[in-house]
């Protein structure tokens, strides 16, 4: 595998005339398959809610999701088990899948009862997914359908960011509509994964499959960008670095010297992670200057190796006296993407303090941007909440999560 790097301005025209010009610079970063390759084998943890709420429906769909997923698995994959309600088990310790029959036995035999406790889960099937993670893609599948009652969300946040520096991502999945989205969405993102709304049982069978491809066309893992900025150039002080696709998540940036450091994590063939930086840049002589650099730190594991460097790519502006705008049509989705995520977080803000004709306001902006950028779907639901709240009607609590997901990324 080696890394494809791709880069584009919002305006790769800059005005000589200014003398501070702002630019979104859009760096999108896929794994490329080499010739002969063979797939790297597949660490993979399910940590699988069987609380009391679970009963009934939602927890046999959980188990047809979770024992179609086993069936997926190749030979030379591993995988663990682990289960939770108000305490945390381990089912299935870490071992070479031989056996796929013994792994849906366990999991037919989950029965509903108790109360719910994240972390205890979460801890345990980091603890086994780290024990195959050598030279694999290590991946934790966390489903809940419930508040994190007899646990600890702050080290819910601790151990997803414990998963990151073992090289494990954690994605995960809620259930129905009484989980807490922001305590699943802070693991997902800070864990490098995904989060997945299950709002129907009936869904789990598909959504595990969605999230099983996904995590099947990871190439490269422990993905970082390196950013160097020349003389002149400088970040935004506020958020100056998001990642926009396949998901919205803002991302902290970890100054080294010079060069600015972004971690971006898994890396897949078929879906470009792309990175939207926003840039001041300086004035500088006439012509196509160089602004900053782009490098990828990352691992390898089909080769077993770690801390690999792509080659350096030069980010190009043209700087001229006669300045006409050539903004780039690419880069404008996704400058409305990031729009589109934080006009959400203002409104639930907003609404989470009483002001409900902010909120409805801040969402009708909100599904216009999506209108912009040809995201029909999220448009669709953002303003049917617009519309509620004007009417004085309460969001329930999946029409809440629905807006968490549409601002995060387009559905399909």
């Amino acid at each position: 595998m080696r890394v494809g790097l791709q880069a584009a301005l919002s305006d790769a025209s800059v005005d000589l005339a200014q003398s501070v010009s702002q630019r979104q610079l859009a760096i999108a970063v896929t794994a490329i398959p080499e010739t002969g390759n063979r797939d790297v084998p597949l660490n993979l943890c399910l940590i699988l809610d069987h609380s009391g709420s679970m009963a009934g429906k939602p927890l046999e769909m959980m188990k047809e999701a979770a024992n179609r997923l086993v069936e997926r698995l190749s030979p030379g994959d591993r995988i663990s088990l682990v289960s939770f309600d108000h305490k945390a088990k381990v089912l299935i310790a870490n071992q070479p899948v031989e056996n796929p029959a013994s792994v849906k036995l366990q999991i037919n035999q989950l029965r509903a009862g108790g109360g719910t406790a994240i972390d205890e889960g979460l801890r345990l099937g980091i603890e086994e997914l780290a024990k195959g993670k050598k030279d694999t893609i290590s991946q934790a599948l966390l489903l809940t359908d419930g508040e994190n009652e007899h646990g600890d969300n702050e080290r819910c946040l601790k151990l997803a960011n414990l998963a990151t520096d073992y090289n494990l991502t954690v994605n995960t999945l809620g259930f129905g509509n009484h989980w807490n989205q922001d305590v699943l969405e802070k693991i997902a993102d800070a864990g490098g994964g995904t989060l997945t709304y299950i709002e129907h049982p009936e869904a789990a069978v598909q959504e595990f499959s969605r999230l099983f491809e996904r995590v099947q066309s990871i190439g490269l893992t422990n993905a970082y960008l390196l950013l160097l900025c020349e003389p002149g150039v400088r970040l935004a002080e506020l958020k100056p670095i998001a990642q926009v696709a396949p998901d919205t998540i803002e991302l902290p940036v970890d100054q080294q010297g010079a060069i600015h450091v972004v971690r971006l994590g898994d890396l897949m063939t078929d879906l470009p992670r792309v990175v939207l930086i926003n840039l001041y840049l300086g004035q500088k002589s006439a012509g196509d200057q160089v602004i900053a650099y782009l490098q990828v730190r990352y691992d390898d594991p089909l080769r077993g190796q770690e801390q690999v460097l792509s080659e350096r790519v030069p980010v190009l502006a043209h700087f001229t006296t006669a300045y006409q705008p050539q903004p780039n049509s690419e880069v404008q989705k996704y400058i409305l993407a990031l729009a589109k995520y934080r006009q959400t977080q203002i409104a639930e803000t907003k609404l989470q303090t009483g002001d409900r004709a902010g909120a409805a306001t801040m969402l009708q902006t909100a599904a216009q941007t999506a209108l912009q950028m040809g995201d029909q779907r999220a448009a669709t639901v953002l303003q049917s909440n617009a519309t509620r709240l004007q009417a004085g009607e309460e969001l329930s609590e999946g029409d809440r999560k629905k807006t968490r997901i549409v601002s995060k990324t387009t559905l399909h």
